[in-house]
């Protein structure tokens, strides 16, 4: 009997996509189930207490970045035991780290508390906060144990097992969440959810995953690889960080922890739409653009568009959506303690318009140029903190979320230079897909007058 043909690189993307797709469906459904729950539970107090203590280790993750995973999926070396090896013990040593790091910023934090260090009614100023940080951030330690099984995954398209695993931890998250927010009604509910989603994955990427079982081992070459394309990565991450999480790091100084747990309703739900859809063209461009590249770079162009260009719709078409309907959702979904997410909602959806902008990021990385997405995180970051304060200090809290939403702007324009010197950029697509902002909006102004 014949062996079956392999399949070709659109019919991988396509399976790895659908994957993709069906868990973040999933995923976001676990994800706004559980919030609506715990939110019926918990004070908006606790979800900016945790916002800051999120934003740490999120901060931390990023500064300490090399790109392992893509480096994994991107690298010649992808499927060699000992490049593998070096890259684990690489992200343990790093996870360790990290939490080092994290207690000694609680430790800081909780001593600037006692002597007073700190304005009052900020959200910095939490009694609780410097223990969240110290318990939340061993989460670093647990993923930085984390098979290479899940990069080598992506590699090759292999998308299911990674989507089911992702699905797991969360699923155990949110029953360890709302057993503890039922017994407790305390902010170790979501402590306790993060490190069991954390833990549910690792412990599963060794024992359900195919592939080479990892073990300690220390390889000069791989080591030399992986610092090589992550110095890029590390400078990329840093600027990164700053501006993905600057937003929170500006207001927690300037309002309220209530207010700020509005701002983390509202950012929840956009960063829904970003992190589920940005994750799905994420993983199935970089691996289908770094197979591109390594054996037909000609087909660049092409294929870049046809993985961008639904990506771009659908975003553009739910920040105007959005915009026109976003206090109805909020409304809808939450109670009317958290009424006030609403307004912010609506402005945070202008922030997808340059979220789509994730396969150009991919394709930086897939041909090798990984400082082109550094220059491009050094602009977000630059702009991101010359607009919140001075519209805060100038305007209001919800004239900051508008320079919040908008600051990617100004990084438009290097996008399309770098496109240019690559020889992918097509004006006509650039131009045709933004016709879906307004019919979003319009189609949302039909719903809220429904």
């Amino acid at each position: 009997m014949p062996s079956p043909s392999p399949l070709t690189l659109k019919q991988r993307v396509l399976r790895a996509g659908g994957w993709t797709l069906a868990g973040y469906g999933l995923g976001q459904a676990i994800r706004l189930g559980g919030n609506l729950v715990i939110t019926r539970l918990l004070v908006p107090e606790m979800f900016g207490v945790m916002a800051i203590a999120t934003m740490v280790l999120v901060i931390l993750s990023m500064l300490s970045d090399f790109g392992v995973s893509h480096n994994i999926v991107q690298s010649r070396r992808g499927d060699d035991p000992a490049f593998l090896d070096t890259a684990w013990v690489f992200q343990i040593v790093r996870g360790v780290v990290l939490w080092s790091v994290a207690l000694l910023l609680a430790v800081a934090l909780h001593l600037a508390n006692l002597g007073g260090m700190l304005p009052a009614k900020a959200a910095y100023a939490s009694p609780e906060l410097p223990l969240v940080i110290a318990i939340s951030s061993f989460s670093a330690v647990i993923s930085g144990f984390q098979s290479t099984k899940m990069a080598t995954a992506l590699r090759s398209f292999d998308q299911k097992r990674v989507n089911e695993i992702a699905l797991i931890g969360q699923i155990a998250g949110l029953i360890i969440m709302v057993a503890i927010g039922v017994m407790t009604r305390s902010i170790w509910a979501l402590v306790v959810a993060g490190l069991v989603a954390s833990l549910t994955p690792t412990v599963l990427s060794h024992t359900w995953m195919r592939g080479h079982p990892n073990r300690l081992r220390w390889e000069k070459d791989a080591l030399r690889e992986l610092i090589g394309f992550g110095k890029w990565t590390f400078v990329s991450s840093i600027f990164s960080i700053l501006a993905g999480n600057g937003d929170r790091l500006m207001l927690g100084g300037f309002v309220e922890a209530g207010v700020l747990g509005m701002y983390a309703i509202a950012g929840l739900i956009v960063g829904a739409i970003e992190t589920g859809l940005l994750g799905l063209f994420g993983a199935i461009s970089l691996p289908a653009l770094s197979e591109i590249a390594r054996n037909d770079p000609s087909r660049l162009r092409k294929v870049y568009y046809k993985l961008r260009v639904p990506g771009d719709l659908v975003l553009l078409f739910l920040a105007g959506l959005l915009f026109a309907t976003g206090q109805l959702v909020i409304d809808v979904l939450y109670d009317p303690r958290y009424s006030a997410a609403g307004r912010m909602l609506q402005v945070l959806a202008l922030s997808l318009i340059t979220a789509r902008y994730v396969v150009a990021y991919q394709i930086y990385l897939a041909v090798g140029k990984p400082r082109y997405l550094a220059m491009i995180n050094v602009v977000r970051c630059a702009s991101l903190f010359a607009l919140v304060p001075s519209l805060y200090h100038f305007g209001s809290t919800q004239a900051a979320i508008w320079g919040i939403a908008l600051h990617g702007l100004a990084m438009v324009p290097f996008v399309l230079g770098f496109n240019a010197r690559l020889g992918v950029n097509d004006w006509r697509r650039e131009l045709l897909v933004l016709i879906a902002l307004p019919a979003g909006y319009l189609c949302g102004s039909a719903i809220r007058l429904l």
